[in-house]
């Protein structure tokens, strides 16, 4: 299979591409950063295309699609990982340049690929996208606000395409992860403050994002017959919590 992943130069994106080369498959990897690209393509071979990519610039994605080697043009799965937090603060204090990307990235960009590679999936009536959302996307929380709206929206996107593509064999899945660490995306959220971001695994066991690539690769090799519409996933020590009340003091 070709599989083109997004985000493909860390954290899952990274995870998963090493598993599918293992596997025999192709990857188109796109990131921003071809340098960390290149360094991957070194390891994994010819049947790894490194393809540098900014899904928030949108306008630019019809072309990159377009312009794909002969080989790696017919693309089987669709995978958008891409995606950022940016910021933990209340609403009111919040960066609007900071949601703003954050719509930029896991929104637009997310759209634009999928409108790009959808149409020819359904044409030959086959194909795969797996979204990559969150469990941000259902679970609200402190400083949450744009970002979990952006993933609520993905899942939502996800099932809508599910209700459209009714009659095909396209499949379309939407993972929502918890707690992963490992990955840079603490790192961003918190603008690049490390210490700040390791705290935020502190004293428990999380999952990573190796563990997040099996569960993808688990996903694309499962048999064509069967769709999974949703995966929410989290590490043992992470669940549900009651909702908040502020009480006023008497």
């Amino acid at each position: 299979m070709n599989v083109l992943i997004t985000g493909a130069s860390a954290g899952f994106g990274k995870a998963l591409a090493e598993r599918l080369v293992a596997n025999g498959h192709r990857v188109i990897g796109c990131a921003r950063r071809i340098d960390k690209l290149n360094a991957l393509a070194e390891i994994l071979g010819e049947n790894f295309l490194p393809v540098m990519m900014d899904v928030s610039d949108t306008d630019s994605i019809p072309q990159i699609v377009a312009d794909l080697p002969d080989d790696f043009k017919h693309i089987d799965v669709l995978v958008n990982n891409a995606g950022l937090a940016l910021g933990t603060e209340p609403a009111h204090k919040a960066s609007l340049d900071d949601w703003m990307q954050m719509v930029d990235t896991n929104v637009k960009g997310l759209m634009s690929l999928t409108h790009a590679v959808l149409p020819v999936m359904v044409e030959r009536d086959s194909g795969y996208i797996i979204n990559v959302g969150s469990i941000a996307g259902s679970w609200p929380y402190f400083g949450g606000n744009v970002y979990g709206a952006t993933k609520a929206f993905v899942k939502q996107f996800s099932l809508n395409l599910r209700a459209d593509l009714v009659g095909t064999q396209v499949r379309v899945t939407n993972i929502e992860p918890g707690v992963v660490a490992g990955t840079e995306f603490s790192n961003v959220r918190y603008h690049g403050d490390d210490d700040k971001a390791a705290k935020v695994y502190d004293g428990f066991k999380t999952m990573t994002g190796e563990d997040i690539g099996d569960i993808l690769l688990w996903l694309i090799e499962s048999p064509a017959h069967i769709n999974v519409n949703r995966l929410e996933v989290m590490p043992v020590a992470q669940t549900y919590n009651g909702l908040t009340v502020a009480k006023k003091d008497r």
